[in-house]
């Protein structure tokens, strides 16, 4: 801060340091021989002023949830996923859920969980591939989640069981996307096969990539994780995002 020269006939802005015959008018402070002139008052003014960009990113901001962490893996903690996760999908006011399931029985609990909000139930179960090694759909549970509304994928899965798979299998080696999927088992089982879920979801043209998802899944069998993502396409895998871990267990 500049400081007055101390001549009454000359008074000068302490901030820029122009006399009252430079500038628009000159107001004395409550020390004698401090002085503001307009215009570093009009500077102050707009450096003070929230910035319109700042203000459209705060009415974006959405309230942080909370992750829930379970000490243990398994189905035991599926009613409890699925209550977290039709909480947090009514505050964002979400409309596509994703769930993974062998029987359908983890489908029809999600319909029950989420029977009060206005969202669509995806369900994907594994690809025939795969029923003879570890679980077949249920036929009578599949009938059941469909007249609660649910829409049942059978496909191809995006990350691992699929031609990679095969190549490995014959070959050695891994393939890339089977890397992809253990690089989130390190997460858990569940948050590979939540994204997986979504991939193969949005490549049937069954949830819109434009919109947040719910994505539920577990480990072997029930749900234990729960992710809000922004799905993608397969050919566009790396636009897919994570943004939130509603549950998982440690």
């Amino acid at each position: 801060m500049q400081q007055n020269s101390g001549k009454e006939d000359s008074p000068c802005c302490s901030f820029c340091g122009h006399t009252q015959d430079e500038v628009h008018r000159l107001v004395r402070g409550q020390d004698e021989d401090v002085y503001i002139c307009y215009d570093c008052v009009e500077l102050c003014s707009e450096l003070l002023k929230e910035p319109e960009e700042t203000k459209e990113e705060a009415s974006k901001t959405v309230a942080a949830g909370t992750t829930i962490y379970f000490d243990q893996a398994g189905p035991a903690n599926t009613e409890r996923t699925i209550e977290l996760a039709a909480r947090r999908c009514g505050e964002l006011g979400i409309k596509y859920v994703v769930v993974a399931t062998s029987t359908g029985e983890t489908a029809i609990k999600v319909a029950e969980g989420f029977k009060d909000l206005d969202v669509e139930i995806i369900a994907v179960p594994l690809h025939a591939g795969l029923w003879e090694k570890y679980t077949a759909p249920d036929p009578g549970k599949m009938e059941i989640a469909r007249g609660m509304g649910v829409r049942f994928l059978v496909c191809t899965h995006a990350l691992m069981g699929n031609v990679g798979n095969a190549i490995m299998e014959k070959f050695g080696g891994i393939s890339p996307t089977d890397l992809i999927a253990q690089t989130y088992y390190t997460f858990s089982q569940g948050t590979k096969v939540a994204v997986e879920i979504s991939i193969m979801a949005a490549d049937a043209g069954l949830i819109s990539i434009e919109e947040e998802v719910i994505s539920i899944a577990g480990s072997d069998t029930g749900a234990d994780t729960a992710l809000v993502l922004k799905p993608a396409y397969s050919t566009d895998f790396f636009s897919l995002k994570v943004r939130e871990l509603i549950a998982k267990p440690r």
